[in-house]
Formats: structure tokens, sequence, C-alpha cells
């Protein structure tokens, strides 16, 4: 089984700055060593996948993986995930929901527009910590993710 080289781009959509840093924390402190990359809403993720807006003329890295907030301003999680998944160029990106909504309509909705996870943001730290282990060993250690699939 091969394992990719170089570390995987970790994309991460959140509007909650507190959510990004602890997110940041619990990579680092889990010897996760991917770049963690973050835009603020649904309208920046997109702009970054598809080299637009202040992304335009940048040289933005494909991601391994999107960490994805379902509740964002400008454009939500549930439409960003729907436009990610009808792109021919960006639908074989995994991309994880990680909300802090538990309703059962945002789980059931997010795997019929083609999510790949659906997990819920941890309360402590701790849990997060652990949430980050398991993340980064299941995609980065035992999922083989495509090479740097089409831009």
């Amino acid at each position: 089984m091969s394992h990719q080289k170089e570390p995987v781009v970790i994309l991460m959509a959140d509007d909650d700055d507190d959510d990004f840093m602890l997110t940041q924390k619990a990579l680092k402190a889990s010897k996760l060593l991917n770049e963690l990359v973050r835009v603020r809403d649904g309208e920046e993720l997109m702009d970054y996948l598809l080299g637009r807006g202040d992304f335009k003329g940048t040289a933005t890295k494909r991601p391994g993986i999107i960490l994805l907030d379902l509740n964002m301003p400008r454009k939500d999680g549930r439409e960003a995930l729907k436009e990610i998944k009808e792109n021919q160029n960006l639908h074989d990106i995994p991309v994880v929901v990680f909300t802090t909504s538990k309703a059962e309509e945002d789980v059931i909705r997010s795997y019929q527009l083609g999510v790949n996870s659906f997990i819920t943001k941890p309360v402590t730290f701790n849990n997060l910590l652990n949430v980050m282990s398991s993340l980064g060993r299941y995609w980065f250690e035992i999922v083989e993710l495509p090479k740097d699939a089409a831009k």
C-alpha cells in the first residue's frame, strides 16, 4: 500500500474563529503535519476551489479533504456541498461535514448531497483531540486518496 509523501492540504470552511483555532491546535497536538487552509464561508470556499475572486491568479493547492461547517454566512455548507459534488473537477474531493448541528435532517441531507462523513463538533478540547486524531488516521493513513486529480 503506497502512502502519500507530501502532507495533504486540509481545507476548512468555517466562520467561527475559535473553532478554527481549536481545530488547528488539535491537529498539531495530534501530530498531523497537514497544511490547514481556512476559508470563512461557502462563497469563499468555492472561490478557493475554482480559483476566482480573492484567489484568482493565486496558486492554491488542491485540498485532499474539506472540513465543512454547515452554518456559515453568504453561502452555507449545504449549498457549497451541492456545488462541489455537482462539479466534474471537484466532486472527487472528500468532504467531511464538521458542524455543531445534530439535526437528523442535516445528517440525511448531507449524505444525500454526497458528503463522505458527518461529524458533530465535540464540546471539549480533549474530545476534539480524539476526533482530529481519528480523522487523521482514517483519512491520511488508512484511506487511499486520489493523487492530485485533474484540476
